[in-house]
């Protein structure tokens, strides 16, 4: 079982809150970030190459050190405030008419190493050591994990409690997606939440695999050089934001490639004839008088985007293993059967020829990199489910890479986990 607790998190005002919060840093390029951050923003914290002009390297020294001075900065200035006790937090997503409704708290790094909270994607040492380092250097969680869980009445009860009052936080970013968030301080609540949790079987990593990896990396090492560690100090814990999985969606995660692998695209088509069935679906001009069409609605079955139109893939029999959690996933037969055999694509975490564009940025941003020449072909795939993730999450078998896009992102700067 999972284990929680409450913390006294760090967070703004409430009168500043939209000017602090932040989308997540894995989100924007330190371009975007520059661009949207204004004078209180966490992307100074977060993202903190962005204060230099020109921009430096995210990963040199001075960037680090620029978090770290900014960090405390914030806080002196009044913008980043503690509680004076320690709370549960309810976060409310509001994207397209439908909300969700997480709980910020701490998890154990005790339940990563044990395999309670359970992951569905490999991480990478180099972006595992860049979180570690700033986890290190400001002793706090600045951003928070996304993890699903297995919904509980109980806990249910506590949340519906609490959104049926006015919230601390509440607002609509300018990407349009609402947030509000609620101070759970009242101490048979917390109580209730902390042995509700205690039934809950496993945690579910959705987003911010490597920032979990990081944190339980740095608490390994505070309790290496503390010789009175006991096991619940604050660097035992890293935060979180839990949903119930019921209330979460998973969009597509499309794939772009800079070139064909020396094939023209007639040798392209007659490769992919092997394996699917092709068929023309129009120009991109048709596909937005479709009013986003062409976008795959079954298993199985891609969208491609080649020299200005855009086709329908469909697998044909047995081209893929639907008796295996992995095989059955539509990324798995793509990779397999177009990437690697006819594109040449063997490493999908370190080629240089791929990359991958989230489904929030829409069919569009796909033909568009490929008509400005950036890209020479992209994909569109099906989303995989909740119930894929975690059923292959509980095989402890393990996602292709950039498999799952979860939208909307947790917004960066609501709640801030210190050790």
């Amino acid at each position: 079982m999972v284990r929680v607790k409450p913390f006294a998190a760090l967070r703004p005002p409430k009168f500043i809150v939209e000017e602090v919060a932040a989308r997540p840093y894995d989100v924007l390029n330190s371009e975007e970030a520059k661009a949207e951050a204004g004078e209180k923003s966490l992307l100074h914290i977060t993202r903190p190459e962005i204060d230099f002009d020109p921009i430096i390297d995210e990963h040199s020294r001075a960037a680090y050190d620029k978090a770290v001075e900014n960090f405390k900065l914030w806080r002196e200035k009044g913008w980043l405030r503690q509680d004076g006790k320690q709370n549960y937090y309810v976060y409310a997503q509001t994207m397209g008419g439908r909300t969700q409704y997480g709980l910020v708290l701490c998890a154990h790094i005790d339940d990563y190493a044990n395999g309670t909270i359970k992951k569905h994607e490999l991480t990478r040492k180099d972006k595992e050591d860049d979180r570690m380092v700033h986890v290190r250097n400001q002793s706090a969680n600045i951003e928070p994990v996304f993890f699903a869980y297995n919904e509980s009445e109980s806990i249910d009860a506590v949340v519906a409690k609490y959104i049926a009052t006015e919230p601390e936080y509440d607002f609509v970013a300018a990407d349009g997606f609402g947030h509000k968030f609620w101070v759970v301080d009242d101490e048979a609540d917390i109580q209730a939440i902390t042995m509700g949790f205690s039934a809950v079987d496993a945690f579910y990593v959705a987003d911010g695999h490597h920032r979990t990896a990081a944190a339980a990396r740095v608490g390994a090492e505070r309790r290496a050089a503390n010789p009175q560690h006991i096991g619940e100090e604050e660097y035992n814990w890293f935060m979180a934001v839990a949903f119930p999985q019921n209330q979460l969606r998973i969009m597509d995660y499309n794939r772009l490639v800079k070139d064909l692998n020396g094939h023209t695209p007639a040798q392209l088509t007659e490769l992919l004839a092997e394996d699917f069935e092709i068929e023309e679906l129009g120009s991109e001009a048709d596909r937005q008088l479709a009013a986003g069409g062409f976008a795959p609605v079954k298993l199985h079955e891609f969208s491609m985007y080649l020299e200005g139109k855009w086709y329908s893939l469909k697998a044909k029999p047995g081209r893929c293993n639907d008796s295996d959690p992995i095989g059955v996933l539509d990324v798995t037969l793509l990779s397999e059967r177009v990437l690697d055999r006819i594109l040449g694509i063997k490493d999908l975490r370190r080629d240089k020829r791929i990359d991958f564009v989230g489904g929030i940025r829409g069919l569009g941003e796909l033909s568009r990199r490929v008509d400005s020449g950036e890209m020479k072909i992209a994909f569109a795939l099906c989303p995989v489910s909740m119930k894929q993730l975690i059923d292959i999450a509980d095989s402890g078998k393990i996602m292709p890479p950039k498999t799952t896009w979860f939208e909307p992102k947790l917004r960066s700067g609501l709640a801030i986990h210190l050790f």
